[in-house]
């Protein structure tokens, strides 16, 4: 068992004043029953804890440290600018730079509009799309989360599967009431939808590869249906790539898919770590975005210098290494090292890959959509969790997030890894934790 002494301290005098001990909902361990370890610093494909216990990590900070934690050229970047001055409340050279590499790297984005967070970015391309089309309804898929704006927190996924509160106090009902939930993987919901109400409907927004009820590929196809039923119905796609962004390509998932969004919000990668969130798309709907247009947005720190910074060498360290084909073939290690321990210790589950996100789910043999994500069992993963933990590999404090991998994880942490998941899968035959 890992020393806790410091970061029980740390939990105690949190949750005096800090709601929960935590400044977002899943950090607080409670899916898997216990405190959480307090960080203070990151290495590469490591983080080390208050208590210097150091641990393997595939958290990666939810998705944008995919060059690994605190990497050499990323830092100095941050120093250097830094030094220059955190923010001004005017434009800067970096923002133009930063919008001319998204642009230039993803079709569909002829402008783009940075804020400081995926909601944000969210809460500003649905606005968008109902200026657009005059409509006041969205539809969303259950279990996929697009930030913590009202109207989207309605059969969210990640923080509400995991917490059992898939909506939110607090949230209008009138404001939920224009949020129209379809299925993921499942066209005739969305279909249906249409039917029903095709004349209210503004946008569908879609994860184009899901990662917020855990990992879910979409079917064949069911992209590319997607975007001729909103296109046939004069509504807008809306394409979240928060995460899937700059991950699991360079530029866009969706496109990568043969998909082309009216609208793309990006986060996450684009900040290097920092944060950030953008929206981006066609220049004749971005400009309905004020000063231009009567879509309002604003954000005293909306494309900062040290986020921007960060991004734009994260993005050009992308550029100049191309991982991808590895970050793939270090994802497919895993996978497979994961499905020979479920079946080595004959522990009932399965295990979903996009390239470098990966979800296993104890309890159901596949997983398409949400309903079949929430059939895991959460009491094991949290046993699980916990062997892992205790084996030194930090892995997501909830059955329905993604895993992580970055350039900085080797062939022989990612067999570290497989060994410990094979360890901590015969504990739960044996009642351990």
């Amino acid at each position: 068992m890992t020393s806790r002494k410091k970061s029980d301290e740390l939990f105690n005098r949190a949750s005096v004043k800090i709601p929960g001990a935590v400044n977002s909902p899943v950090r607080a361990w409670k899916a898997v029953g216990a405190a959480p370890i307090f960080i203070e610093s990151g290495n590469g494909a490591t983080i080390t804890d208050a208590d210097r216990n150091t641990f393997l990590d595939y958290v990666c900070s939810y998705g944008p440290a995919i060059l690994g934690h605190a990497h050499p050229s990323v830092m100095r970047a941050i120093a250097e600018q830094a030094r220059l001055g955190l923010g001004f409340g005017a434009p800067t050279r970096l923002e133009v730079e930063l919008a001319e590499l998204i642009s230039s790297s993803i079709t569909c984005a002829q402008k783009v509009r940075l804020v400081t967070s995926g909601t944000e970015a969210g809460l500003t391309a649905l606005r968008i799309a109902r200026a657009a089309t005059g409509r006041p309804n969205i539809i969303k898929f259950d279990g996929c989360y697009h930030g913590h704006s009202d109207s989207m927190l309605v059969r969210a996924g990640s923080g509400g599967m995991t917490l059992g509160q898939p909506d939110s106090a607090g949230v209008p009902s009138a404001l939920a009431a224009m949020t129209m939930v379809a299925r993921y993987n499942a066209i005739e919901t969305v279909e249906g939808l249409f039917r029903a109400a095709p004349e209210k409907i503004a946008a569908v927004i879609v994860e184009p590869v899901a990662a917020n009820m855990g990992v879910v590929n979409p079917d064949a196809g069911s992209l590319k249906a997607l975007a001729e039923i909103t296109r046939n119905n004069g509504a807008l796609l809306i394409c979240d790539e928060v995460i899937s962004g700059f991950r699991l390509c360079f530029g866009s998932v969706a496109e990568s898919m043969g998909i082309a969004p009216d609208l793309i919000m990006l986060g996450k990668i684009i900040g290097g770590g920092m944060p950030v969130g953008a929206v981006a798309g066609s220049a004749k709907i971005m400009d309905l975005l004020a000063p231009v247009g009567p879509v309002y947005q604003a954000g005293t720190l909306s494309g900062n210098p040290l986020s921007v910074r960060a991004g734009l060498e994260t993005l050009s360290v992308l550029q100049e290494t191309n991982p991808y084909a590895a970050l793939d073939a270090a994802g497919a290690r895993l996978e497979s090292g994961l499905r020979d321990a479920l079946k080595k210790t004959g522990q009932t589950g399965c295990v979903n890959r996009a390239g470098s996100l990966l979800t296993m789910f104890l309890g159901p043999e596949r997983v398409r959509d949400a309903d079949e994500a929430r059939t895991s069992d959460s009491a094991k993963f949290a046993k699980f969790f916990h062997g892992m933990i205790d084996r030194g590999i930090n892995i997501p404090p909830s059955q329905f997030e993604a895993m992580f991998l970055s350039t900085a994880h080797t062939n022989a942490d990612i067999d570290r890894t497989i060994a410990a998941a094979t360890e901590s899968l015969k504990d739960l035959n044996a009642g351990g934790y």
